[in-house]
């Protein structure tokens, strides 16, 4: 079953909030694409995870969330690439 775009932007919004809750359980992802300057990276991600996800779960602002969304996961890509 798919989920709606709202439910399936309220939930990397919840992603993001869950980075300021339990900072210490996205470092071993983080750090594959932040090797440097995790701790903040985590909270960086958090934030723009957050915004995103309200973006997408908003009928509104859902283009240009899905957009920015496309952005940041080819950026989190790249990061991931180039720190190998």
């Amino acid at each position: 079953m798919a989920l709606s775009a709202k439910t399936a932007g309220l939930v990397l919004a919840g992603t993001g909030a869950a980075h300021f809750v339990a900072p210490k359980a996205f470092v071993p992802i983080t750090v594959k694409a932040f090797p440097s300057d995790t701790k903040q990276w985590v909270l960086r991600n958090g934030a723009t995870e957050l915004a995103l996800g309200l973006a997408v779960s908003n009928a509104k602002t859902r283009k240009l969330g899905l957009v920015g969304l496309l952005g940041y996961v080819g950026w989190l890509g790249s990061r991931i690439l180039q720190n190998r």
